[in-house]
């Protein structure tokens, strides 16, 4: 198994030195669930809801978030950003969305954190938008399911296509 690359020779936290590395073409794609009662579903995807178009206004969020991963998560490093998209899969069977996000750049360090930092954040503003007529809704599953670029190249999680 690998040494964290976040603690230095003393066990400390210390951010890491991506100076020598070379820059590459980098992207990675998570994604993330939020089970609702299938009337929030249905008052989402109408556009019923009083607060607006609550998907517009969660997909902004995780862009937004993903854009500002440095400043949340203390180690990570502030990256100039390509692209990031957020896009929702309603799922009347399974009762909820599914959140996907794909974040790319090209630059020293992968962007498997602003991925994942995306569908968080988005996934927080839907609980946020309908928490008031469904507190008991359900984030789960967030993950990253592939990521490209850098030295180890390719990794995709099991399972995905």
């Amino acid at each position: 198994m690998s040494q964290l690359t976040h603690l230095n020779a003393q066990g400390e936290a210390n951010m890491v030195d991506v100076s020598a590395k070379a820059v590459t073409a980098r992207e990675a794609r998570a994604e993330g669930f939020i089970a609702m009662q299938a009337d929030t579903l249905k008052l989402v995807l109408e556009g019923g809801h009083k607060k607006g178009d609550v998907l517009s206004v969660a997909r902004i969020a995780g862009i937004q978030a993903a854009k500002r991963t440095w400043d949340l998560i203390p180690l990570c490093h502030p990256l100039m950003l390509s692209k990031v998209q957020v896009d929702f899969v309603p799922d009347e069977t399974a009762g909820g969305i599914h959140i996907q996000s794909l974040c790319k750049l090209s630059g020293q360090t992968g962007v498997e954190m602003e991925a994942l930092t995306a569908v968080s954040v988005a996934a927080l503003t839907l609980f946020d938008m309908c928490k008031a007529v469904d507190p008991g809704m359900v984030i789960s599953g967030i993950r990253v399911m592939e990521k490209q670029g850098g030295k180890t190249g390719h990794w995709q999680a099991e399972g995905v296509s």
